[in-house]
């Protein structure tokens, strides 16, 4: 069936559906081309929705609320039985899409256009490329079939007209969770309609790329994008999950879509931050768009940190407490620029005397020295000491002098108080791309160098929570933050308290108007008590306010981050690889993880080796035979990973 684009009657029906029922920018200008295009779109709302999120919807046309059951699947079989079957055959198509898209990049009508001219029953935008197996155990087939992405589905009047649509959509099963949602639906779809003779096809063409992934637009969303004018990309590109992405790519895939979108196209990045920095784990953010930050300590441009400067007031707050360690802070901090307001604080009235003595000659535009209590030791600094200015500058610096003398030997706590101090405040060159990076980057709130990991630091990477979590989760509680937190997530923070931030960004922390008395007396421990939860909470303070945080590094630091890390992997690899885990990391961690929780239990050992040993000596056919049926393994043979088989929220 062709489509006379000059005449088409259309109907979209939108799925829509947000953990909060507030509808983000991203939906109204998505919605806004959509309905250049279509006769009518009808929206159907799972769950709840804000009054001015459908007051918003209801600009572009029918807004349906329904309770949140049977994900979209459900929703779309509502609204086909809302307008029921001989009104759904006056239109030309029926296309069904939800908001795990956005765009578009390039308008609509061009897609339109392109597909009126093609004569099928249905079409999409994206086509996911086959599976061997069914990981969700719902597929007739045994294994997920091509087949378009749910999140466009196109039908024409040859196909909602008939039997078979009706009968498939009045037939459908409850869908209970996600798998379902996927096996019964989405991966049969287009195979269910193609076996009964119907035509299909997808807008954006990617036969060429099957061998390269199988999930084009999502491992290779830029390419779709500038090579195919592919008009939508997925929300989910921002935070899916790590452990997929490197099994296809190198990790270059959401940060090479982002910087497109953002370098060469007219869509509105801040449509993205929006809508991903209060529904989605801040790490997954960090590490998807790589927003670690490698700045140089051998040059910048003086005339534009001239001009940032004139623009924006800077402050540096340090707190100083070690008398011997005078001469090191000043050094760290005659990296600010001669333009910038400096506050010193310290608790006695003697150490003010040393540091003014000590700081005498400093160029600053401002020196000022305060004398506060020790209660809280450099974080009240932050909160109490300096909260009546703090408000007044656009980009801050936060550091305080450091000891880890219970560390023997001191090498230990100097190495981590160098990596804290180099990544903060190196030299005036680092500095002054750091305000750079800052003014560069609105979105940016906080910048702090990565957690310690050598020596006995080393376990700090994957327990990056300790024993912090359940307090520093009660304080968001308390200050009232929504954005989530995960014990199993590690937060983007700064574990040594040094930091650069934007004090805009901090404004839902300094709220609770702190006082000295909220702190801990001295002496007390430090791990699972209040200090060390405020460590772990600046990152999703500014979350809350709708800024990211970043780890940055200097040049020279980046190089010794690199080198370590590169060494921990490849010792592991040696012995996990040599004992037979491999050859991808998730393999090897989920095996480990099965090795070291059968400890002692006789059956699951024997289990695991028979297992094993049928993988070594089995016929590759039969062994991938015996594998689907046992549903051993989570992984299956030529497959992307089977998480991605279907779609997002």
């Amino acid at each position: 069936m062709v489509i006379d684009s000059t005449n088409a009657k259309r109907l979209a029906i939108y799925f829509f559906y947000d953990k909060r029922g507030i509808v983000d920018r991203y939906v109204p200008y998505f919605l806004e081309d959509l309905r250049q295009n279509v006769s009518e779109i009808f929206v159907v709302c799972n769950g709840k929705l804000m009054p001015e999120g459908r007051e918003k919807l209801e600009e572009y046309g029918t807004v349906m609320v329904r309770e949140n059951k049977g994900f979209d699947v459900w929703a779309y079989k509502t609204a086909l039985e809302t307008y029921g079957w001989e009104k759904l055959k006056e239109y030309d198509e029926v296309i069904m899409l939800n908001n795990t898209i956005m765009g578009p990049v390039y308008p609509f009508k061009e897609t339109f256009a392109k597909m009126d001219k093609t004569d099928v029953d249905f079409w999409g935008l994206t086509e996911y490329f086959k599976i061997k197996g069914d990981p969700f155990g719902y597929s007739p087939y045994g294994y997920l079939p091509d087949h378009i992405q749910s999140h466009w589905i196109a039908c024409r009047r040859s196909l909602v007209g008939s039997r078979d649509f009706q009968e498939y959509w009045e037939n459908m099963p409850m869908i209970e969770d996600y798998a379902q949602a996927v096996g019964k639906h989405e991966s049969i779809f287009t195979k269910t309609f193609e076996d009964k003779g119907y035509k299909w096809t997808v807008s954006v063409e990617c036969e060429d790329l099957r061998g390269y992934s199988g999930y084009p637009l999502m491992m290779c969303p830029k390419k779709l994008l500038a090579e195919r004018r592919c008009p939508i990309f997925k929300k989910r590109s921002f935070f899916h999950m790590e452990s997929d992405y490197l099994r296809n790519t190198a990790g270059e895939q959401t940060s090479e879509l982002f910087e497109y979108l953002d370098n060469e196209t007219d869509y509105d990045v801040d449509f993205i931050w929006e809508t991903i920095l209060k529904d989605y784990h801040q790490y997954d953010i960090m590490k998807n768009l790589n927003l670690t930050y490698i700045l140089p300590t051998n040059q910048y441009n003086k005339e534009v940190l001239k001009e940032q400067m004139k623009k924006n007031k800077v402050a540096l707050v340090m707190h100083l407490y070690f008398e011997d360690l005078l001469e090191e802070s000043y050094h760290y901090v005659s990296s600010m620029p001669e333009e910038a307001d400096i506050y010193l604080t310290t608790d006695t009235e003697e150490k003010k005397k040393a540091i003014e003595k000590v700081f005498a000659g400093l160029k600053c535009n401002k020196l000022e020295v305060r004398v506060i209590q020790n209660r809280g030791r450099d974080v009240s600094s932050l909160l109490v000491g300096v909260k009546d200015v703090i408000m007044d500058y656009d980009i801050a610096c936060f550091a305080h002098d450091k000891k880890t003398a219970q560390i023997k030997p001191g090498t230990i706590g100097a190495s981590f108080a160098y990596k804290c101090y180099e990544n903060t405040l190196s030299n005036r060159a680092y500095v002054a791309n750091v305000i750079n990076t800052f003014a560069t980057n609105p979105r940016l709130g906080l910048l702090c160098p990565p957690e310690p990991n050598h020596s006995r630091f080393f376990i700090t990477l994957g327990f990056e929570w300790g024993p912090n979590y359940n307090v520093t989760e009660q304080l968001a509680k308390d200050l009232g933050l929504t954005v989530p937190m995960s014990p199993y997530i590690p937060p983007v923070a700064p574990l040594g308290t040094m930091f650069w931030f934007r004090p805009e960004a901090m404004k839902p922390l300094y709220a609770k108007d702190w006082e000295y008395e909220d702190f801990p007396p001295e002496p007390n421990k430090i791990d699972g008590t209040l200090l060390h939860a405020i460590e772990r909470i600046y990152p999703f303070v500014v979350q809350e306010s709708g800024y990211y945080p970043a780890f940055g590094m200097t040049d020279r630091f980046g190089a010794i981050e690199f080198n370590n890390l590169h060494y921990y992997v490849k010792e592991y690899n040696r012995v996990l690889g040599s004992n037979g885990l491999g050859p991808y990391h998730d393999e090897m961690v989920s095996k480990l993880n099965q090795i070291l929780t059968t400890r002692g239990s006789f059956k699951a050992v024997l289990k695991l080796r028979i297992k094993e040993g049928l993988k070594r000596h089995l016929p590759k056919k039969l062994y991938k035979s015996l594998k689907k049926k046992w549903k051993i393994f989570r992984g299956y043979e030529g497959a992307e990973d089977i998480t991605v088989a279907g779609e997002d929220d």
